[in-house]
């Protein structure tokens, strides 16, 4: 790719930005730089490097430059100005709230949260002194009324894990920025080819990597961009390097740059397919309730219509009969995979209450609107009508008694 001020798109960047072959001898794929420790040519550069005026590279833990890389090209696709990576997503999550949090301090998050980011907050940092509260966010009035004085985050996913319920990422920024805190937003279940946080006024995207970014379940990783550069400054330098040393190995940044490759058509297909999943639950007798951002009837499907590109890959959903109809669906998938985690090329089935939200007390699941009888689909890259033939004989053998 030649060196152009010309703007390109998505699937452009996600394939060349910041790097040109004619630089690194013409090979096509960027290098895996494996190397713990950098040489340096005297005495003084090192010093200057450790001192913070030499941007060249002295450690990995610091800076590495296949990392660095990843880094500059998710900055570029979620359009923010800087990226940090780490070794996963609650590396990401944890490095991030480390850095902008102190004692005294307050994080106001939603309801509904994945369980181990659920437990940083609620049994995590607590013990430091940072206090921890929830409020529906689909309640912009109750953020509002929420918000003190010693608020320094509002933290939230959207969809959340599990149940897709959606934050309004404008809206609740402004609120925040009026009240002087700032504005994390899980993206995982979106990626930035849905969904920009950071363009709608959110200060910080976090990602669990090892999903959609990556795709293919064989790598662990996570990710923050920023809005602010002193932030992104401040949680390499005290998250990552000091705070948590949750550092992503070269081998699995190359490995989500090369997900990245592939993100929009894997997305596309992803989302298509969730739809007809959806659909197919909606119609089905069995089914109780679908929560799915693309179904008209979705509470918040204006909302998703607005600051989604497309509903994503994801599925949740509750049979009549409760908990024991949907081990009896999961037991008799054929095809899809009943596993954890999500946005693989698998579709892949999994029971929050007891798996993922775990965590969770069983009152405060009730609290938090994690039902006993949820089932989580992420949807994935099979044919789609190998995906509906497998949910729809579950289904039926789930209704059977």
């Amino acid at each position: 790719m030649s060196h152009t001020a010309k703007p390109t798109g998505f699937s452009t960047r996600a394939i060349h930005h910041g790097y040109h072959p004619a630089e690194h001898h013409g090979a096509l794929v960027p290098p895996i730089y494996t190397s713990a420790t950098y040489a340096f040519p005297d005495a003084a550069y090192g010093g200057r490097c450790f001192a913070g005026t030499e941007s060249g590279y002295f450690y990995s833990r610091v800076g590495n430059p296949t990392l660095n890389l990843l880094e500059a090209r998710l900055a570029s696709l979620e359009e923010g100005v800087g990226a940090v990576v780490f070794g996963s997503g609650m590396g990401a999550i944890s490095a991030t709230l480390w850095s902008m949090l102190q004692q005294g301090d307050e994080v106001l998050a939603d309801l509904t949260l994945y369980g181990c980011t659920f437990s940083l907050l609620n049994h995590g940092l607590p013990q430091f002194g940072v206090r921890v509260r929830h409020v529906d966010m689909t309640d912009l009035q109750a953020v509002a009324q929420a918000i003190g004085p010693d608020t320094r985050v509002v933290y939230f996913e959207t969809p959340a894990n599990p149940n897709m319920r959606l934050v309004d990422i404008a809206a609740v920024s402004r609120i925040a920025h009026q009240a002087g805190a700032k504005v994390v937003v899980d993206n995982t279940y979106c990626t930035p080819y849905l969904q920009r946080p950071l363009t709608l006024g959110a200060d910080v995207s976090v990602h669990s990597a090892t999903k959609y970014l990556g795709g293919h379940g064989d790598l662990m990783a996570g990710a923050a961009i920023f809005a602010d550069p002193e932030l992104a400054l401040r949680v390499r330098v005290f998250g990552l390097k000091d705070m948590t040393g949750a550092v992503m190995s070269s081998q699995d940044a190359h490995l989500v740059m090369r997900g990245l490759k592939t993100l929009t058509l894997r997305m596309d297909r992803h989302c298509q397919s969730a739809q007809k999943v959806a659909e197919l639950l909606h119609r089905h007798p069995a089914t109780e309730q679908v929560y799915f951002p693309g179904l008209p009837d979705f509470p918040q499907y204006e909302l998703a219509r607005r600051q989604m590109s497309q509903f994503g890959g994801m599925v949740a959903f509750e049979l009549h009969g409760g908990l024991a109809a949907g081990i009896r669906f999961m037991d008799a998938l054929q095809l899809v995979t009943r596993a954890v985690s999500l946005g693989d090329a698998e579709t892949l089935a999994q029971h929050p209450a007891s798996m993922t939200h775990a965590t969770y007390t069983a009152e405060e699941r009730a609290v938090h609107g994690i039902s006993e009888g949820l089932v989580r689909l992420s949807v994935g890259l099979e044919d789609p009508q190998d995906i509906l033939e497998d949910v729809a004989q579950a289904l039926e053998q789930a209704a059977q008694v």
